[in-house]
Formats: C-alpha cells, structure tokens, sequence
C-alpha cells in the first residue's frame, strides 16, 4: 500500500512539473505560438475553422494563455490530483 501511495505522490507532482514542459513542447511559449509547431497548426485550423481568428475561450487560446501565464494554483491542483489518481490507480490495478 505504501507504493502505490508513493506512486500516487510522484504521479501528482510529475503531473504538475510535466504539463509546461510539454506545452513548450508543442509550441505554446511564454513568448508566443512558436512558428512551425504543433501549436502553429492547431492556431492555423482553429483560424480558418472559425473565419480567420482563434475565438476567445478555444483550446488554442485557453492552451496559448496556459503556455505565457503558466497554471493557476486551482489547476495545478487539479492537474495533480488526477495525476495521483492516474498513477494510485495503476499501481492498484498491478498489485
């Protein structure tokens, strides 16, 4: 019992630590889309999709927002919780 809450813990908090590395990742900088990313072309179908701009409360802005203020303390919270949940649970599932 004591791995999986350990699992749980490190789950949460890699949950939290990975989320603006992979946001970076992709493309969504604290400077802007990056030019030829993923973000890139999500921004570009999301502007043709929508008449030529990235409606306001989209994945893309909310993802671009994301990317130059980083996570409120509510998300992280969030973000952790389901990443120890994510984690406790398989390692439930594998003992």
């Amino acid at each position: 019992m004591l791995g999986v809450i350990i699992g749980a813990a490190l789950g949460g908090a890699g949950a939290v630590v990975a989320a603006p590395v992979v946001l970076g990742a992709v493309g969504f900088t604290g400077a802007g889309i990056a030019a030829g990313s993923i973000a890139a072309n999500m921004m570009s179908a999301a502007a043709i999709a929508n008449g030529g701009g990235v409606a306001a409360g989209s994945l893309v802005a909310i993802l671009q927002s994301v990317g130059v203020a980083g996570l409120s303390t509510s998300s992280n919270i969030i973000l952790g919780s389901v990443g120890a949940g994510s984690v406790g649970a398989a390692l439930l599932a594998l003992l």
